[in-house]
Protein backbone atom coordinates (compact mmCIF):
# COMPACT_ATOMS: atom_id res chain seq x y z
CA UNK A 1 0.00 0.00 0.00
CA UNK A 2 1.53 3.67 -0.78
CA UNK A 3 1.98 5.75 1.52
CA UNK A 4 -0.39 8.56 2.21
CA UNK A 5 1.90 12.05 0.52
CA UNK A 6 1.74 15.03 2.51
CA UNK A 7 0.91 18.02 0.36
CA UNK A 8 1.51 21.75 0.59
CA UNK A 9 -1.66 23.71 0.03
CA UNK A 10 -1.86 27.94 0.31
CA UNK A 11 -5.27 29.04 1.55
CA UNK A 12 -5.61 32.83 1.73
CA UNK A 13 -8.84 35.54 1.13
CA UNK A 14 -8.02 38.36 -1.05
CA UNK A 15 -10.08 41.30 -2.57
CA UNK A 16 -10.86 41.13 -6.18
CA UNK A 17 -7.91 43.12 -7.06
CA UNK A 18 -5.52 40.72 -4.58
CA UNK A 19 -4.86 42.22 -1.51
CA UNK A 20 -4.80 40.01 1.93
CA UNK A 21 -4.67 43.02 3.27
CA UNK A 22 -4.90 47.31 3.31
CA UNK A 23 -1.95 49.80 3.91
CA UNK A 24 -1.33 51.23 7.63
CA UNK A 25 -2.00 47.40 9.53
CA UNK A 26 -1.11 47.74 13.28
CA UNK A 27 -2.42 46.27 16.19
CA UNK A 28 -5.66 47.53 16.41
CA UNK A 29 -6.11 47.43 12.61
CA UNK A 30 -4.66 44.11 11.70
CA UNK A 31 -5.42 44.25 8.36
CA UNK A 32 -5.24 48.09 7.59
CA UNK A 33 -7.02 49.73 5.11
CA UNK A 34 -9.40 47.09 4.33
CA UNK A 35 -12.47 48.68 3.39
CA UNK A 36 -13.75 48.22 6.80
CA UNK A 37 -12.66 49.48 10.54
CA UNK A 38 -9.12 46.84 9.74
CA UNK A 39 -10.51 43.90 11.67
CA UNK A 40 -10.88 41.46 8.47
CA UNK A 41 -14.45 41.99 9.27
CA UNK A 42 -14.93 43.04 5.56
CA UNK A 43 -13.06 41.00 4.16
CA UNK A 44 -13.54 38.01 6.40
CA UNK A 45 -16.90 37.68 6.56
CA UNK A 46 -18.04 34.69 4.56
CA UNK A 47 -16.09 32.53 7.77
CA UNK A 48 -18.51 33.86 10.29
CA UNK A 49 -21.89 33.60 8.22
CA UNK A 50 -24.11 31.63 10.00
CA UNK A 51 -25.46 30.06 7.63
CA UNK A 52 -24.31 26.72 6.17
CA UNK A 53 -23.19 28.36 2.64
CA UNK A 54 -19.05 27.88 3.16
CA UNK A 55 -18.88 25.39 5.96
CA UNK A 56 -17.03 22.85 3.26
CA UNK A 57 -14.34 25.68 3.17
CA UNK A 58 -13.70 26.47 6.51
CA UNK A 59 -13.53 22.26 7.01
CA UNK A 60 -10.73 22.31 4.76
CA UNK A 61 -9.12 25.37 6.24
CA UNK A 62 -9.01 23.58 9.41
CA UNK A 63 -8.12 20.16 8.34
CA UNK A 64 -4.16 20.62 8.11
CA UNK A 65 -1.60 18.76 10.11
CA UNK A 66 0.61 21.46 10.01
CA UNK A 67 0.64 25.52 9.81
CA UNK A 68 3.07 28.16 8.27
CA UNK A 69 2.33 31.21 8.86
CA UNK A 70 4.94 34.80 8.74
CA UNK A 71 5.46 36.62 12.14
CA UNK A 72 3.34 39.23 10.26
CA UNK A 73 0.21 37.18 10.49
CA UNK A 74 1.32 36.10 14.07
CA UNK A 75 1.36 39.31 15.50
CA UNK A 76 2.24 42.77 15.33
CA UNK A 77 5.43 42.79 17.84
CA UNK A 78 8.73 43.81 15.41
CA UNK A 79 12.33 42.69 16.20
CA UNK A 80 13.17 40.62 19.33
CA UNK A 81 10.50 39.34 21.48
CA UNK A 82 10.60 42.04 24.19
CA UNK A 83 6.75 41.84 24.99
CA UNK A 84 4.15 38.83 25.81
CA UNK A 85 2.72 38.40 22.46
CA UNK A 86 0.84 34.41 21.69
CA UNK A 87 -1.17 35.15 18.71
CA UNK A 88 -4.40 37.12 17.42
CA UNK A 89 -6.18 34.05 18.92
CA UNK A 90 -6.38 33.85 22.48
CA UNK A 91 -5.85 31.03 24.92
CA UNK A 92 -7.59 28.31 22.98
CA UNK A 93 -6.12 29.18 18.69
CA UNK A 94 -8.07 27.33 16.12
CA UNK A 95 -5.26 25.66 15.07
CA UNK A 96 -5.12 22.42 17.20
CA UNK A 97 -1.50 20.91 15.43
CA UNK A 98 1.90 22.46 15.63
CA UNK A 99 2.36 26.06 14.31
CA UNK A 100 5.56 27.42 12.56
CA UNK A 101 6.04 30.98 12.71
CA UNK A 102 8.74 32.45 10.26
CA UNK A 103 10.64 34.86 12.04
CA UNK A 104 14.12 36.32 12.36
CA UNK A 105 14.54 36.39 16.13
CA UNK A 106 14.78 33.41 18.42
CA UNK A 107 11.83 32.01 20.70
CA UNK A 108 11.10 29.36 22.82
CA UNK A 109 8.33 27.02 21.71
CA UNK A 110 4.99 28.17 22.93
CA UNK A 111 2.42 25.42 23.95
CA UNK A 112 -1.22 26.95 24.11
CA UNK A 113 -4.61 25.59 24.87
CA UNK A 114 -6.11 22.35 22.63
CA UNK A 115 -3.46 21.36 21.39
CA UNK A 116 -1.67 24.40 19.15
CA UNK A 117 1.92 25.07 19.76
CA UNK A 118 3.66 27.37 17.92
CA UNK A 119 7.08 27.11 16.81
CA UNK A 120 9.60 29.78 15.63
CA UNK A 121 11.47 29.42 13.05
CA UNK A 122 14.46 31.75 11.96
CA UNK A 123 16.35 29.52 9.65
CA UNK A 124 13.90 30.00 6.45
CA UNK A 125 11.40 28.70 4.81
CA UNK A 126 12.78 25.65 3.62
CA UNK A 127 13.38 24.78 7.12
CA UNK A 128 10.15 25.33 8.47
CA UNK A 129 8.70 23.55 5.62
CA UNK A 130 10.55 20.56 5.99
CA UNK A 131 9.90 20.46 10.17
CA UNK A 132 5.93 21.62 9.11
CA UNK A 133 6.26 18.16 6.94
CA UNK A 134 7.89 16.15 9.64
CA UNK A 135 5.35 17.29 12.51
CA UNK A 136 2.19 16.83 10.02
CA UNK A 137 2.45 12.75 9.73
CA UNK A 138 -0.29 11.86 6.90
CA UNK A 139 -1.64 15.28 7.25
CA UNK A 140 -1.40 18.42 4.96
CA UNK A 141 1.09 21.19 5.62
CA UNK A 142 -0.95 24.50 5.20
CA UNK A 143 1.11 27.94 4.71
CA UNK A 144 -1.40 30.16 5.70
CA UNK A 145 -0.52 33.59 5.16
CA UNK A 146 -0.12 36.29 5.12
CA UNK A 147 0.34 37.40 1.33
CA UNK A 148 4.26 37.91 1.41
CA UNK A 149 5.06 34.40 3.04
CA UNK A 150 2.56 32.62 0.53
CA UNK A 151 4.70 34.61 -2.28
CA UNK A 152 7.83 33.15 -1.09
CA UNK A 153 6.80 30.01 -1.01
CA UNK A 154 5.32 30.24 -4.75
CA UNK A 155 8.37 31.97 -5.34
CA UNK A 156 10.04 29.10 -4.53
CA UNK A 157 8.18 26.68 -6.31
CA UNK A 158 7.21 25.10 -2.86
CA UNK A 159 3.33 25.01 -3.07
CA UNK A 160 1.32 22.41 -4.46
CA UNK A 161 -2.41 23.44 -4.58
CA UNK A 162 -3.55 27.71 -3.81
CA UNK A 163 -6.76 27.84 -2.73
CA UNK A 164 -8.49 31.53 -2.88
CA UNK A 165 -11.19 32.99 -1.20
CA UNK A 166 -12.17 36.12 -3.71
CA UNK A 167 -14.04 38.69 -1.85
CA UNK A 168 -15.87 41.38 -4.15
CA UNK A 169 -14.36 44.65 -3.45
CA UNK A 170 -10.86 46.56 -3.83
CA UNK A 171 -8.49 47.69 -1.80
CA UNK A 172 -6.23 49.41 -3.81
CA UNK A 173 -2.78 49.20 -2.11
CA UNK A 174 -1.49 46.62 0.47
CA UNK A 175 0.22 43.44 0.88
CA UNK A 176 -0.96 41.35 -2.76
CA UNK A 177 -0.56 37.95 -3.66
CA UNK A 178 1.72 37.22 -5.96
CA UNK A 179 3.71 40.50 -5.68
CA UNK A 180 7.48 39.53 -6.98
CA UNK A 181 6.15 36.09 -7.92
CA UNK A 182 7.45 34.44 -11.08
CA UNK A 183 5.01 33.79 -13.57
CA UNK A 184 3.07 30.58 -12.98
CA UNK A 185 1.11 28.00 -14.49
CA UNK A 186 -2.35 27.13 -12.73
CA UNK A 187 -4.45 24.36 -13.62
CA UNK A 188 -7.91 25.25 -12.04
CA UNK A 189 -9.47 22.13 -9.93
CA UNK A 190 -12.78 23.60 -8.68
CA UNK A 191 -14.99 27.02 -8.44
CA UNK A 192 -17.66 27.74 -6.38
CA UNK A 193 -19.70 31.50 -6.38
CA UNK A 194 -20.88 31.39 -2.84
CA UNK A 195 -22.95 34.81 -1.75
CA UNK A 196 -20.11 36.66 -0.35
CA UNK A 197 -17.03 35.72 -1.83
CA UNK A 198 -15.90 33.03 -4.66
CA UNK A 199 -13.78 30.04 -3.54
CA UNK A 200 -11.22 28.51 -6.06
CA UNK A 201 -8.51 25.85 -5.87
CA UNK A 202 -5.77 25.97 -8.25
CA UNK A 203 -3.09 23.34 -9.23
CA UNK A 204 0.45 24.93 -9.23
CA UNK A 205 1.85 23.24 -11.83
CA UNK A 206 5.61 22.62 -12.39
Amino acid sequence: MTAPTTRVISDITISADGYAAGLNQSEERPFGDDGGDGSGAVLHSWMFDRSEENQAEIEQLGGAGAYIMGRNMFGPVRGPWDRPWNGWWGESPPFHVPVFVLTHHPREPQPMEGGTTFHFVTDGITSALEQAKAAAGDGDVLIHGGATTINQYLAAGLIEELRLHIVPLTIGAGSRLFEDVPPLRLTQVSSRAATQVTHVTYRVDS
